[in-house]
């Protein structure tokens, strides 16, 4: 269940300057269909030991793209999704590398 929720974790220099300012702040991609509720309840199962204080959902727009190639101008699009802000409790962590 929190396999289809959680997409991916958001590894960005924006999100490590945001998990800087804030440490116990985390951002995933997440299914465009779920609520803050089953968001929480997913971050809490995948990762054992971490208690969810508060989600924020934000819904990024698709976005037109075009490339110029020799046989013309290739146009297309970058699909929308879901971006869940996790704050943790305070001592709780996330490793996302683990021992690198």
């Amino acid at each position: 269940m929190a396999k289809n929720i959680l997409i991916k974790p958001i590894i960005s220099e924006k999100s490590e300057i945001l998990s800087a300012k804030s440490p116990s702040q985390y951002s995933f991609v997440v299914n465009k269909t779920a609520n803050k509720i089953e968001v929480k309840k997913a971050v809490e199962d995948m990762y054992p030991g971490v208690k969810v204080t508060r989600v924020n959902t934000a819904t990024m727009p698709a976005k037109a793209k075009s490339r110029n190639t020799r046989a013309g101008v290739l146009k297309g699009r970058v699909s929308g999704y879901k971006k869940a802000f996790v704050t943790l409790a305070e001592g709780s962590e996330i490793d996302f590398f683990g021992e690198v």
